[in-house]
C-alpha cells in the first residue's frame, strides 16, 4: 500500500512517500480502508517526538510506528472475529496511530459510524480535537444551562468545538482570539469575543463560571483573576518547552487546587467510542457545524504538514488517500 513513513523523529523533511505492508489486524480489530488523513498538532506531536517526555511512550531514539496520522475517515475493509456493531462497508471515522496511509488497523472502541452530514474530510480532521473538548466541556468543566463560559483558543480544532459544544449545553460563552479570527469566533455561536492583543481578559474585569483554557501559555494565576471564587478552570493541553511541553502548567494547577476554593482541573483525553457518538448527536441536532477543510493528496503530506506547523493553513488540512 502507499504511505507516508518516517524513520526517525523530525519535522515534515524527515517524511517520505513510499510502498509498504498493508497492516495486520487482531481479531478484535478492524481493517480500516482510509479516505482520508486529518492533519494536527497531535500527529505532529507524535511525529517530532516532541515534548520529548512523550518518546517514554512512542519510542526513545525512533517513533515505534512508522506511519504517522492519528485521526481518519474510511470505510471498514475487513472485520476481527471478535468485532461485533461494525461490518465491512461501514463508514467510520476516528483514532488509530498510523494513518498517513491507504490502510490503517483500528480498534472499535475508538471509531464511531460517520454521520451521514459529514464528508470523509470534514469527519477526517474531528476526532482527535473532539476527545479534548467534548471531554473537557461535558466530564470535566460540567458545563450547565445559564453559566458564562471562557474559551481561550476558541477558534482552533479543540477550542472551535470546545465552543459550540459550550453552547449546546446552554452556556453564555465569550471566545477568545486573535483578530484575524473575531468573526470565526462569532460565527461559532460565542455571544461574546475579545481580541486577546487589544486588552487583558485576566485583569479581572469580568469573571466566569467556567474557563477552558486551550494550548494555552496564560499562567494559571491570571487565568485564576478572571475565574469566578468557585469557578472552575480546565486546562486541555499546552505548549511549552521541548523536554515537557505545558504539562508544568497543568501539574501546577492540579497540585494548588485542594487549597483553594476555585476548581483547577487538568486531564488527559481519551480516545473512545463514546465520545465520538456524542459529537454524532451535536452534528445530527446542528448544534456542531462542519469544519472547512483543505485537501492535499497523501503524496504532498510534507508539504501539508508545514502548514500546520507554522500555522499558515487558514483552514483544517487533510491528506486525501
Amino acid at each position: 500500500m502507499k504511505a507516508i513513513v518516517q524513520d526517525h523523529y523530525g519535522d515534515a523533511s524527515s517524511l517520505r512517500f513510499d510502498d509498504i505492508d498493508r497492516p495486520q489486524f487482531g481479531d478484535d480489530e478492524v481493517l480500516v480502508h482510509v479516505v482520508a488523513a486529518g492533519v494536527d498538532r497531535g500527529a505532529l506531536h507524535f511525529m517530532t517526538g516532541q515534548p520529548y517526555l512523550m518518546r517514554l511512550g512512542t519510542g526513545l531514539r525512533s517513533p515505534k510506528i512508522r506511519v504517522p496520522g492519528v485521526s481518519y475517515a474510511g470505510r471498514i475493509e475487513a472485520v476481527g472475529a471478535n468485532v461485533t456493531g461494525f461490518a465491512v462497508g461501514d463508514e467510520v471515522y476516528g483514532a488509530a496511530r498510523g494513518a498517513y496511509a491507504e490502510y490503517v488497523t483500528a480498534s472499535p472502541t475508538k471509531m464511531a459510524r460517520k454521520p451521514a452530514q459529514l464528508t470523509f474530510e470534514q469527519a477526517a480532521v474531528l476526532p482527535y480535537a473532539t476527545f479534548a473538548a467534548l471531554q473537557a466541556v461535558g466530564d470535566h468543566a460540567k458545563v450547565q444551562p445559564g453559566e458564562h463560559v471562557l474559551v481561550v483558543g476558541a477558534t482552533g480544532a479543540v477550542g472551535s468545538i470546545a465552543v459550540q459544544a459550550a453552547k449546546a449545553a446552554g452556556a453564555e460563552v465569550t471566545a477568545v482570539a486573535g483578530p484575524r479570527h473575531q468573526d470565526h469566533a462569532a460565527a461559532l455561536g460565542a455571544d461574546h469575543t475579545i481580541d486577546y492583543t487589544r486588552g487583558d481578559f485576566t485583569d479581572g474585569t469580568r469573571t466566569y463560571d467556567v474557563i477552558i483554557d486551550v494550548f494555552g501559555r496564560t499562567s494559571t494565576r491570571r487565568l485564576r483573576r478572571a475565574l469566578a471564587p468557585k469557578g472552575r478552570l480546565v486546562i486541555v493541553g499546552g505548549e511549552g518547552d521541548r523536554w515537557v511541553g505545558g504539562i508544568q502548567r497543568q501539574l501546577g494547577a492540579a497540585l494548588l487546587s485542594p487549597f483553594v476554593s476555585q476548581q483547577l482541573r487538568m486531564f488527559v483525553a481519551k480516545e473512545n467510542t463514546s465520545t465520538l457518538e456524542r459529537l454524532n448527536d451535536l452534528i445530527t441536532q446542528g448544534k456542531v457545524q462542519p469544519t472547512a477543510t483543505q485537501l492535499h493528496p497523501l503524496v504532498e503530506a510534507a508539504h501539508a504538514v508545514t502548514a500546520v506547523g507554522t500555522g499558515a493553513a487558514a483552514n483544517r488540512l487533510v491528506l486525501g488517500i
